[in-house]
């Protein structure tokens, strides 16, 4: 195989094209949108697991410049009572701990370093279709009208993935968890906690997350439990509606979620949160999804870019050692589906605990003390956080994958 197409220019569309590269392979990837100015957008959270399959490709330095440590997570109920502490994703050997990031920055940071490695990146191009062709490989069409052709097709592009449609018709879509998504920072605002810690708040009516960065300002997200947000509503609401509700929904609430939404700017606003539990088909002939595409996990597990990065890791590495594409991306699914649908799944318990009714409440904020004290320890997440990915060890073909 000598070169690879890829679909989609997230997190796991620029790391599978560094990886590819480092096995051997040419990689282009094709990006539906346009790059844009500033630094509009959420962040997210890149654990060890993450950075540690980023370092196997000496790609981390992209997440450890442009984001800030934050190693540890604190939980409150919406009286102020504290209900525990937990890592937020492990330490590796050196002492280094998960970054938060904003995911602009993210992006291109990291499409600076796959263009810096010379990977050619393509945007507007958004994948419509694709055939294999007589020889094995493969021909993508995009949206503009033009195509091209290589031996294989990855698709990273995301939870409502066409690459996964083309694989298989019938192929699940993203399931809603109940919870709509609402992201903002408030500059000027440090006296609120300290920095690098974030603190989680199981509010009366919502869910409000919230950690100080470095430059003073406080990075904040809230999830609410509610009907999925429509196309009319969406169209029909403006930030400053948005920002009202959010406002109502914390009043009454411990803590500074009210206060930091108000003095705030909304920079995510009515994202309708779905996950992936569990795609039937990841490859087919010359074509394979990695990433959100395959398995995405809700924004609670905090794992959605850690997968992604991984993934494309052991991809290439199979890719490398295997001598044909369709044992390669069988064993690639062997070695990640078990982990990743684990992952996905525990994602969606934690998710149910922000949609509890009134009793529900009361007994998450008498039970979760126990929980975080004696279940939920480093121990307990180590086969999440502590995975490790040997670039230069040689894949071990799985017999069902052989």
């Amino acid at each position: 195989m000598t070169k690879a197409l890829i679909a989609g220019g997230g997190v796991a569309g620029p790391v599978t094209a560094m990886a590819l590269q480092r096995a051997g392979v040419e990689a282009v990837v094709f990006e539906a949108h346009v790059p844009r100015p500033g630094d509009a957008g959420s962040y997210l959270t890149v654990a060890t697991n993450g950075l540690d399959a980023l370092r196997a490709i000496d790609a981390d330095k992209a997440v450890l410049a442009n984001g800030f440590p934050t190693p540890t997570n604190v939980l409150l109920s919406g009286t102020g009572r504290r209900l525990g502490a937990v890592s937020n994703g492990g330490r590796l050997a050196d002492g280094t701990v998960s970054h938060t990031i904003r995911r602009a920055r993210l992006y291109r940071a990291l499409h600076q370093q796959a263009a810096a490695r010379g990977i050619r990146l393509e945007y507007g191009r958004r994948l419509t279709g694709a055939e294999v062709t007589a020889d094995g490989g493969v021909v993508a069409a995009f949206d503009d009208g033009t195509s091209a052709t290589g031996d294989l097709l990855v698709g990273s592009d995301g939870v409502h993935s066409t690459t996964r449609r083309l694989l298989d018709p019938a192929a699940p879509a993203g399931r809603y968890v109940g919870l709509v998504n609402f992201g903002g920072y408030t500059p000027d605002s440090a006296g609120t906690a300290e920095p690098g810690v974030w603190h989680m708040i199981f509010g009366r009516r919502a869910f409000f997350g919230y950690v100080v960065d470095p430059d003073g300002g406080t990075v904040w997200f809230a999830n609410v439990p509610r009907p999925a947000v429509t196309a009319a509503e969406r169209a029909a609401t403006g930030p400053e509606q948005w920002q009202r509700q959010l406002v109502e929904l914390f009043a009454g609430d411990h803590g500074p979620a009210a206060d930091l939404v108000a003095a705030g700017t909304l920079e995510l606003a009515g994202d309708s949160t779905h996950d992936l539990p569990s795609v039937p088909t990841w490859h087919r002939g010359p074509m394979v999804i990695v990433g959100d595409a395959a398995h995405a996990p809700s924004p609670t597990s905090g794992q959605g870019a850690s997968m992604a990065a991984e993934d494309a890791v052991v991809l290439a590495k199979c890719l490398r050692d295997l001598p044909e594409i369709p044992q390669a991306l069988a064993a690639y699914e062997r070695l990640r589906r078990r982990r990743v649908e684990r992952i996905v799944a525990q994602g969606a318990r934690t998710g149910s605990a922000k949609t509890p009714g009134p009793v529900g409440r009361l007994v998450r904020d008498l039970a979760l003390p126990l929980v975080f004290r004696f279940l939920v320890t480093e121990r307990s997440t180590a086969w999440i956080y502590d995975h490790h990915i040997a670039w230069d060890a040689p894949v071990q073909v799985p017999a069902e994958a052989a």
